[in-house]
């Protein structure tokens, strides 16, 4: 996220003409607990909550037992399921055993399998705690540092996300990094240190539905400085609850405290729609969207949650592994294209690369601009395959990644391949024509105006020193105002900070901009971008025929 932050920063020093990243399609799939980077390729999530695994019908105990028996029996399927390709190849047999244990401070690492290809290095690996902590409250687990170290000792990082197998009463977890080895074989260290077992823990607020003001709360303990709560009315009796958290302590686990509405039977209230969260500022800002009616119900209680540090294993866990690629030789190819993407200016799909766990389209740009669709797809010989970006080092480039899904290795060499591109959206920049905000105070006020003949209805006020600006359209091809800005002599233009990423329905072309500490009466604002949603346009591209 920082990375694409500075990105952006860089490019609003070069030009005015900045090209937003889509941040309703960026933060849209943290509420499917992935995170993507300017609707890049999620970026896993380290699981905040135990499920259960299902066990392979009629395996005694004592199978489970022996470490060569487990290895061939976990599920994974749970853990994978952003890793399609990887389960996949289990499902095939691949993958190089590995089944190397290492126990310290009653905690036994195993590296069960390894998947390395021209494409990543994946680790599938356990941890079993024997901890004097009580199991039923560990929710996840988390490390100080994971990664691996090539023969050289340069250390490489990774993604890596870990789930709770109650049956096995151990952790199962996966690491994966884009680091691939030069020669076929390698040997690598994989090394964690200081695990920490994180827990739940909830702390009541006296926070009141009823009152629109912002409400603060201090609770100075566990990491958490402060919360402070805004309630936004929305349309059909629901309101959007806004939670800007002050840390303590940097090292919290995961920087996120959520909002809950206990009703008068002790359940959580339910939420219209997953929680969307960000860091910026020093502070974790939360998004949440309930039915009004539920929050003022007679007897409703409000609290907290958080994640905390329970107990940290404090040592390094360690184990040398010699990778081979030899397993996902077969199948495995990379292919020049250099084709045209279709309608996308200035575009081209430079170099499909392929292993028997993932597909990768490698596109190429004059300059950087959004690709302006929202679904992506590869066709291989009637198979599809769901598909994600992934920004790169350079601006220029940009990789599509696609899981490889329900084909074999064969499949992949010999069916012919399309690629697919579905959803248009198109970010347009604004016109000349300013939006004029007048008597601005902290009373709701509304005006219309139009863009390219679609109606715009603005609503704008103040609270707590900031500007709010909301923009919303009847036309459903309308898919919402992107950012606005106001032009401030010298300083050259402001930007609002877009403040309502991905929290309501979908459809939904309502945005809000924000202005801090604004104290004019008037204000001319200027649209940056919009966007017109084209739902039914499909661009197809053949990429190579079958043989």
């Amino acid at each position: 996220m920082e990375r694409i932050e500075n990105k952006v920063k860089k490019q609003m020093k070069e030009s005015n003409n900045v090209d937003y990243p889509d941040f309703d399609q960026m933060w849209s799939s943290i509420q499917q607990d992935e995170l993507k980077v300017a609707g890049g390729e999620p970026v896993v999530l380290r699981s905040r909550k135990r499920k259960r695994f299902a066990l392979v019908a009629g395996l005694s105990v004592a199978l489970l037992a022996t470490p060569v028996y487990a290895a061939l029996n976990y599920d994974w399927s749970s853990m994978l399921s952003h890793r399609e390709g990887i389960q996949s190849a289990l499902e095939q047999g691949l993958g190089q055993k590995i089944e190397q244990s290492v126990t310290k401070e009653g905690v036994t690492l195993t590296v069960h399998t390894a998947f390395i290809d021209e494409n990543r290095t994946v680790l599938l690996y356990s941890l079993k705690p024997e901890t004097s902590q009580d199991v039923k409250d560990i929710k996840d687990i988390d490390f100080k540092l994971i990664g691996l170290k090539d023969s050289k000792g340069n250390f490489i990082e990774g993604n890596y996300k870990n789930e709770w197998n109650e049956e096995l009463g151990e952790f199962q977890g996966f690491f994966e990094t884009d680091w691939v080895a030069e020669g076929q074989t390698t040997d690598v260290e994989f090394i964690m240190e200081n695990i920490q077992f994180i827990g739940n823990k909830k702390q009541s607020i006296s926070y009141n539905p009823n009152d629109s003001t912002t409400q603060v709360f201090p609770i100075q303990k566990d990491g958490v400085g402060s919360v402070t709560l805004q309630s936004f009315e929305q349309a059909e009796g629901k309101v959007l609850l806004k939670s800007d958290v002050t840390l303590t302590d940097n090292e919290m686990p995961y920087k996120c405290v959520e909002f809950e509405a206990i009703n008068d039977v002790g359940e959580s209230v339910k939420q219209v729609q997953g929680t969307s969260f960000s860091f910026r500022d020093g502070k974790s800002n939360v998004d949440q969207l309930f039915k009004s009616e539920t929050l003022r119900k007679e007897g409703t209680k409000f609290q907290i949650s958080y994640e905390h540090i329970l107990e940290t294993k404090e040592s390094t866990w360690s184990t040398n592994i010699n990778l081979s690629k030899k397993q996902m030789e077969n199948g495995s190819y990379k292919q020049v294209l250099d084709i045209p993407m279709g309608n996308v200016p200035n575009t081209k799909i430079h170099e499909m690369k392929v292993t028997p766990t993932q597909v990768r389209l490698l596109l190429t740009q004059d300059e950087y601009k959004t690709i302006p669709f929202k679904e992506y797809q590869l066709d291989v010989g009637g198979t599809l395959l769901t598909g994600h970006e992934y920004f790169g080092s350079s601006p220029n480039k940009l990789e599509l990644r696609f899981e490889v899904k329900g084909l074999d290795v064969a499949s992949l060499a010999n069916q012919p391949v399309a690629f697919v591109a579905k959803h248009r959206v198109d970010g347009i920049r604004g016109d000349d024509n300013p939006i004029r905000l007048t008597d601005i105070s902290v009373k709701p006020q509304s005006l219309t105006s139009s863009i390219a003949g679609y109606p715009i209805t603005w609503t704008y006020y103040l609270k707590d020193n900031n500007l709010y600006v909301e923009s919303l359209s009847s036309d459903s091809a309308f898919a919402g105002v992107n950012q606005t800005y106001y032009l401030d002599g010298d300083n050259g233009p402001i930007f609002g900070r877009p403040d309502l990423m991905g929290i309501l329905e979908d459809g939904s072309n309502k945005a809000m901009d924000v202005y801090e500490n604004f104290n004019k009466k008037e204000l001319d604002i200027y649209i940056e971008k919009y966007l017109i949603d084209k739902p039914n346009e499909e661009l197809r591209i053949p990429l190579r025929s079958g043989k």
